[in-house]
């Protein structure tokens, strides 16, 4: 005996476990479900309106659909057909995102934010800052968190290349759609220039970018979000510290006695910002050889010495979260966008990184300044 033919209801209930590859939630919340029909034989056809009409996740959205529906008893043959959002639809999708302010708002700076932000800082180049922030990004992200990545790095930027992806954000009104990659939502100057193009910008045209970044971009609700600063002390740390001044700083040095004097530079800066500082890592730490014996190639100790600097100087403990070896298949990943941490899991440096990641994902999103809904009016 045949199972009866779906009734729209079912499939409606099917498509709400469908969710936005870019928004994260479901589709019938968005509005996307223009319409069901459902034929005498068991056919269906799903009308689905997307946002634009040069929509990046066409093609996957119209997978999800097809394969949710298929999956009902009864249904027969699946066909999707897309349309787009017109001005009305998608003014309506922004208020209901981001509410209906005039002017966009940084989520991450206001009280009630749960968010964790890390902005991953170095005192010079080279020291593999990005390398060590999109690992640690993409090894939250596989832990279950919701991880957003911010590349601030805004003249050297590199995250969309180690993340592997080209996609450019989708903008609804003045609200910009991140891409996802390895489960992380990444937004990047690179994804707005042509080509290797360089940026020529001075201070304010930084911090204005910056301030988009944060605002205009529709990060939904994170867990996470972890900025790539480009090294030293210059514009860019100092917005970074107006723009969300709770933001924890996290300093990446090499054990190089040199680079450990710059790196100290880059965390004392929350002397002045305020800020406080989450801890230090020390990247290219050894190099393990095929003997299992460990060369130095950049000294040792810089780490520490950074760590125990920055301890004297903000007067609390300022600890040494990790160390992670010198491996080529870390540079490796990086270039071919695929993250040590998912590349080669097994490798110590993917180890060292991981255990990082762990420290901080066990730490519990902030309370601090918001409302707990208590009423102390005595009745």
């Amino acid at each position: 005996m045949n199972a009866a033919i779906p009734a729209d209801s079912t499939i409606r209930a099917a498509l709400a476990k469908v969710m936005d590859p870019e928004i994260g939630k479901p589709i019938t919340d968005l509005g996307m479900v223009k319409s069901i029909d459902v034929t005498d034989d068991g056919a269906v056809n799903v009308g689905v309106y997307l946002t634009t009409s040069g929509c990046p996740m066409r093609t996957e959205i119209a997978d999800r659909v097809r394969t949710a529906v298929a999956d009902i008893p009864g249904t027969g043959p699946v066909t999707v057909e897309l349309d787009v959002m017109d001005d009305d639809q998608r003014t309506e999708l922004r208020k209901q995102l981001r509410g209906d302010r005039g002017e966009p708002v940084i989520p991450f700076a206001q009280p009630g934010s749960l968010t964790r932000v890390y902005a991953v800082a170095s005192g010079k180049g080279g020291v593999g800052k990005s390398s060590v922030t999109v690992n640690l990004a993409v090894s939250l992200a596989a832990r279950g968190l919701s991880v957003g990545l911010l590349d601030a790095d805004i003249y050297g930027h590199s995250v969309p290349r180690m993340m592997g992806s080209d996609a450019v954000p989708t903008q609804v009104e003045k609200m910009i759609l991140p891409p996802i990659a390895h489960g992380v939502k990444f937004i990047s100057i690179a994804q707005f220039t042509k080509g290797n193009t360089p940026v020529v910008w001075r201070g304010p045209m930084l911090h204005r970018a910056l301030q988009q970044f944060l605002a205009d971009v529709y990060w939904g609700d994170l867990d996470v979000l972890l900025l790539d600063l480009p090294p030293g002390t210059g514009d860019v740390a100092i917005s970074i510290a107006q723009l969300i001044p709770s933001a924890e700083i996290l300093v990446v040095t090499t054990p190089q006695q040199a680079a450990a004097e710059v790196a100290e530079r880059a965390g004392a800066i929350a002397l002045q910002t305020r800020q406080k500082i989450l801890g230090v890592v020390e990247n290219m730490s050894w190099m393990t050889l095929p003997d299992g014996s460990r060369m130095q190639p950049f000294g040792s100790g810089g780490g520490a010495a950074v760590a125990e600097s920055l301890t004297r100087s903000v007067g609390s403990q300022v600890e040494l979260l990790g160390q992670v070896p010198l491996d080529p298949a870390l540079r490796e990943g990086g270039d071919a966008g695929t993250p040590i941490v998912l590349g080669d899991p097994e490798s110590e440096a993917a180890g060292a990184l991981r255990a990082i990641s762990d420290r901080l994902a066990v730490r519990r999103r902030g309370l601090a300044g918001m409302s707990l809904g208590i009423d102390t009016t005595r009745h």
